[in-house]
Parts: structure tokens; C-alpha cells; sequence
């Protein structure tokens, strides 16, 4: 049977203490695992040395590592969409830049793939966040589940995809709502999925980008899309349903 190859997407912004820390440790998980794939760094408007310190391990590991440049933030959401669409490999993980992800934790799982469509990780030692942020990630995974009616553990972690479920999908998430939106959508579309337990680490240098006024807010639009689109979505005879078929 065909190897399956990974295609790793590393969004990135303003991540020079801790970008080289993530492209050492998403080195070193393909090497251990022998797992075939790339990186793809997509820096995503930073403005500190990010490209530069990217560049020069692009140049360490040739045909290996590769980037892709916003002039402005975008969001990760859309910095994971810009790497899935320029990935080579059947399958794609998004892993973050700040090093906060061990890649080891996901792709000890890689061999999942061969039976399912999508692995979710969900976090094991979530202690290493502060409390505020664990209530928050409560809170959050009780609205979704309740809303869509899932029983997902996490939704916003290392997920793995086949790549031909992305291709499926005919919306995109541009925020931090972009793995809660595909895991939805590909669940309703009754592609299968695994979750494992991942450990999750400490980030080295550098404050979250997750928790923002203006990330919150798109947030809770791409949130009331996904829940639109759930509840009232029509098709093209122009008959609405209540549920994705």
C-alpha cells in the first residue's frame, strides 16, 4: 500500500522566539516517524525577523521547508487555507508557530489515517493553561457541541486531514473558528474521524493571538455562519432543511 505523504502547515505571526523551536520539532517528528512530507511556513504579515529566521532553514533543509508571505495578517484561518491549497501531501495538519504544539503528539497517530478521514486530538495535561483560558475552552466546546449536536472533546488543536476532505468543503473560515467549521461541516458530510489524547507544552517566547477582541468577535460571525448554514441551509431545488444531509 502507498505511504501516505503529510503536508504541515505552520502559520506564523511574529514568531521569532519561537519559530526555529517549531521547525526543529516538526524536523525531527518526520525523521522519527519516517513520514514523508513538507513544511509550509506562511507568515502571515509578521514584523519581526520570522521570515528571515524561516529562510534560513529553508536553505538548511532544501525541497523540505518552504514559505509563503502575507503583506498583512490575515488570520490563521486563511494562513491555513493559502498552505493547504499550495500542499502537495494526501494528508494536512496545521501545526501553530509558537512551539506551544509538540508535532510528535499528531503524528504519532499518522498511521490512523489508512482508516479514517480526520484524527482530532484533544489535550491530555490542559493544567499547563491558565484557568481563565480552560473556562473559556469549556465554555466554548459546550456551545458547539450543544448547537450541532456533536460530542467532540476538542476542536481547536493539531486535527489531521485528508486533504480530499478539504477540497470537499465549499466555505472557509478565515479566524480562529476554522477548525470548528471544517470538523462540523466534514462530520455532518459523514466523513469518519478519531480523537486521540495529545499533550500540549508551554510556549518559549511571545503572548497568544487566540483571545482578542477583534479574533472574538469574528468568532462569534463565523460561528452564527456555520450555525445559518446547519439549521437553514437550502438546496438547489430551493427546499430548506433543518439538518445537512
Amino acid at each position: 500500500m502507498k505511504q501516505l505523504t503529510v503536508s504541515i502547515v505552520i502559520p506564523a505571526l511574529n514568531e521569532e522566539k519561537n519559530i526555529l523551536f517549531t521547525l526543529d520539532n516538526t524536523l525531527s517528528a518526520l525523521k522519527d516517524f519516517g513520514i514523508k512530507g513538507e513544511i509550509i511556513v506562511v507568515n502571515d504579515g509578521s514584523t519581526d525577523s520570522t521570515s528571515l529566521l524561516v529562510e534560513k532553514k529553508m536553505k538548511e533543509n532544501p525541497g523540505i521547508i518552504k514559505m509563503i508571505s502575507h503583506d498583512k495578517p490575515k488570520g490563521i484561518g486563511a494562513s491555513f487555507w493559502d498552505g493547504a491549497d499550495q500542499s502537495r501531501g494526501d494528508a494536512v495538519v496545521m501545526i501553530p508557530g509558537d512551539n506551544e504544539n509538540d508535532t510528535k503528539e499528531i503524528l504519532r497517530y499518522y498511521g490512523l489515517m489508512e482508516q479514517v478521514d480526520l484524527v482530532i486530538p484533544f489535550i491530555l495535561n490542559q493544567e499547563v493553561r491558565p484557568i481563565f483560558r480552560r473556562t473559556l475552552s469549556f465554555l466554548y466546546r459546550f456551545i458547539i457541541n450543544t448547537t450541532f449536536l456533536v460530542n467532540f472533546r476538542y476542536t481547536n488543536g493539531t486535527i489531521l486531514y485528508k486533504k480530499s476532505v478539504l477540497k470537499e468543503l465549499n466555505h472557509r473560515s478565515n479566524g480562529f473558528f476554522f477548525q470548528t467549521d471544517i470538523l462540523i461541516r466534514a462530520v455532518k458530510k459523514g466523513y469518519l474521524f478519531a480523537e486521540v489524547p495529545c499533550r500540549l507544552g508551554a510556549r518559549k517566547g511571545g503572548t497568544s493571538k487566540a483571545i482578542t477582541l477583534s479574533s472574538l468577535a469574528q468568532l462569534i460571525k463565523e460561528y452564527f455562519h456555520l450555525a445559518k448554514d446547519y439549521y437553514f441551509k437550502k438546496e438547489k431545488n430551493g427546499k430548506t432543511n433543518t439538518r445537512w444531509s
